[in-house]
């Protein structure tokens, strides 16, 4: 598996695996659906921003977007493949994203992360500071921030 910057052409193929990423966690079709534009990875946004993919032999197994400036950036998009779940991928990921973080200057990481993934994101050592409500009524997502300080535990 190796990380590198993803490129315009592939947006077609990172929003793909947003979804299945997302889909996997058992959301019903309707919610799929109001989700579809905050799932894709336009062209644009992919030359905008740092957004790197993890690949083995040509197929993105993850993918994370970061977006801001200095200070405090926010991990816009952090997705693994269904397949490729559980196997290191997400950590080396997340390592790769707090080391590009450091590198932009950055002091931490904001996640607004799907309640699925707190867990994930609690255990390489970030912290809950809130909620946040969302475009579907009554629905929050977790808050989370990670200190740029420590190393992200694996």
């Amino acid at each position: 598996m190796r990380i590198r910057r993803a490129v315009a052409s592939e947006s077609e193929a990172l929003t793909a695996l947003a979804h299945r990423s997302k889909a996997s966690w058992g959301y019903p079709p309707d919610l799929m659906a109001r989700w579809d534009e905050a799932l894709s990875f336009a062209p644009a946004f992919i030359e905008a921003h740092d957004v790197f993919v993890a690949d083995a032999g040509g197929e993105p197994l993850g993918v994370y977007a970061l977006s801001g400036a200095r200070g405090e950036l926010e991990l816009e998009h952090f997705w693994v493949d269904p397949g490729a779940q559980r196997s290191g991928v997400g950590r080396s990921l997340f390592a790769h994203a707090a080391a590009r973080a450091r590198a932009r200057g950055a002091d931490a990481i904001r996640i607004a992360s799907d309640p699925h993934a707190e867990a994930f994101y609690l255990r390489l050592g970030a912290v809950r500071v809130g909620d946040e409500e969302t475009l579907v009524p009554g629905r929050r997502l977790p808050v989370l921030r990670f200190a740029l300080d420590q190393p992200a535990r694996t």
